[in-house]
């Protein structure tokens, strides 16, 4: 169940706010009574109420607004268990000087903003001690670990006492979903983005319709995007829509920000922890991963980024972690849709390895340059694909060394590969540009990668930056005439490949690039 705060200054907008959730569907309402900024008229707020109400003055030392005399406070406390609200909400420490009456239930709350401590099972026992119906607990995450610990505390106090508990931040956001699945008799949500009342929460229409909170039980199999930082990723949204689509119930997609120093850990224990099964890798663990995978695809064993991990098990009932590099397809098919107009509609795209003779057919880019920008996962990806089909390579990054790596890989391969410094990337005669680097992406998106004053018509030009669809670089090449490959395009595929993998079903295409195509589309300059 989803339990919306409700946090207004004026009582109007309170009741209004209530009504409007009522009739979307949720079950339950907080209201901070601290955020008034008005006297409180708590009759008003609960007459004729369209749902139950849990009323909450919460003082600043425990996150909240109100910075008056804890006498006062506890006297409007009390002053809502007479008028009837269904719950209220009561600190540690402070439910001891509001005693139980009539049928209002009592939750007793803790709250600390800088850690998830050690002493969980003591401090549910302190808030359970204090005459409560339900237990609060809400801590902020620091690491995945804290997220698995909190939702162990669940799954093994929930037959005691009902305990609603998550972590909070950006990093808690899995256990805000994941608690209700696990046996919190609710999660907490906002009512829309600019009006979160603490670190994390969750706008109640991504929990109803996104995550689908209330399909959640302990048999939900977890797929997530593991990255740091991680709240710009789209992956849940087009992950979590197709499985929507096709009525898998059973399935839920995260965002996990996973900073390096904890990845090894959170490979280890996520599976056991969350009921993990699958997780999209990207910046900066693509290549980190390559140590704790046991088998890989051609993909990652051709480009050396991984940018897709399953979990499965053998004939032997062991546990394997295999890796698979998506974008290596999904960026070639890319090309291979945009290019059709300018390279032959018989040149065969397919892998080299795919191909009968492994002859012409198979190398549709003989004697074209590729200027790559960027030299990390991505970039790696395109460049090998295009080097397999006959282009010759010149990669440049900021980092140069990381660009004379990559050249010297894929020439001790067998392809043609060169370096540069970044500043001299204007000064080839290149047929092909693409960007691989975040320069353009949301919100920077006045920014590009390139001088266009050097763009050619007869170009063909890749941004793998899908937010915004059309950027500043792709804007400066249509302009000119060049062929334009969009980064939602590869995005969508790559999506739509790990999506078959998680999932064991087609993939909606179509549907994945119109979320991600909706979702990019206000992003404008």
């Amino acid at each position: 169940m989803i339990c919306v705060t409700i946090a207004s200054q004026r009582h109007r907008q309170v009741l209004a706010e209530h009504r409007f959730l009522a009739e979307k569907g949720i079950p339950l309402v907080e209201i901070r009574l601290d955020h008034l900024i008005t006297r409180v008229n708590l009759r008003r707020l609960m007459e004729n109420r369209p749902t139950p109400i849990i009323a909450t003055y919460r003082r600043k030392a425990d996150g909240g607004l109100f910075e008056g005399s804890e006498q006062n406070r506890v006297t409007m406390l009390r002053g809502a268990i007479v008028e009837g609200v269904d719950y209220v909400d009561l600190e540690d420490g402070v439910a001891a000087d509001v005693p139980r009456y009539g049928s209002t239930k009592r939750i007793v709350s803790y709250h600390n903003f800088q850690e998830t401590p050690s002493d969980l099972d003591a401090i549910f026992e302190r808030l359970a001690a204090q005459n409560a119906d339900v237990v609060k607990i809400c801590t902020m995450a620091n690491s995945q670990e804290d997220n698995f610990r909190i939702l162990d505390l669940i799954r093994r106090k929930k037959d005691t006492l009902p305990i609603v508990a998550f972590c909070m931040g950006e990093i808690g956001i899995p256990s805000r979903v994941l608690c209700v699945g696990a046996g919190s008799p609710f999660t907490y949500s906002c009512v829309n983005a600019k009006s979160p009342v603490a670190p994390g929460q969750v706008v109640f229409s991504d929990m109803q319709k996104l995550y689908r909170v209330d399909k959640i039980t302990p048999q939900t199999e977890v797929f997530g995007v593991v990255a740091d930082p991680v709240g710009h990723s789209l992956s849940p949204l087009i992950h979590n829509s197709a499985f929507a689509h096709l009525d898998l119930d059973d399935k839920v997609y995260l965002p996990f920000r996973v900073s390096p120093e904890e990845l090894s850990s959170f490979l280890e224990q996520a599976p056991a922890a969350l009921n993990l099964k699958g997780l999209s890798v990207t910046i900066p663990h693509k290549e980190a991963v390559l140590p704790k995978l046991d088998a890989t695809d051609a993909g990652v064993r051709a480009v050396g980024a991984c940018n897709t991990i399953l979990w499965r098990t053998n004939d032997e009932g062991k546990t394997t972690l295999f890796g698979a590099n998506t974008d290596y397809q999904a960026a070639m098919d890319s090309f291979a849709e945009v290019c059709s107009a300018d390279i032959p509609q018989h040149v065969d795209w397919a892998e080299p390895n795919d191909t009968e003779d492994g002859g012409a057919k198979a190398r549709p880019l003989e004697g074209r340059m590729a200027l790559i920008m960027g030299a990390g996962g991505v970039g790696k990806a395109i460049a090998c694909g295009l080097a397999r089909r006959g282009a010759t390579l010149v990669i440049s990054d900021i980092d140069l060394p990381r660009a004379e790596s990559l050249a010297k890989k894929l020439s001790e391969s067998g392809c043609v590969a060169e370096s540069i410094p970044w500043e001299k990337r204007f000064y080839t005669d290149a047929h092909i540009l693409v960007n691989c680097t975040p320069i353009g992406m949301s919100p920077q998106i006045a920014e590009s990668p390139f001088d266009p004053s050097f763009m050619r018509a007869s170009m063909i030009v890749f941004d793998a930056v899908y937010n915004p669809e059309q950027t500043r670089f792709l804007k400066d090449a249509a302009s000119r005439g060049c062929a334009v490959v969009s980064g939602l395009s590869m995005f969508a595929r790559q999506a739509a490949l790990q999506f078959e993998m998680f999932s064991g079903h087609p993939a909606p295409l179509d549907l994945m690039r119109a979320v991600v195509k909706r979702a990019t589309a206000p992003a404008e300059w």
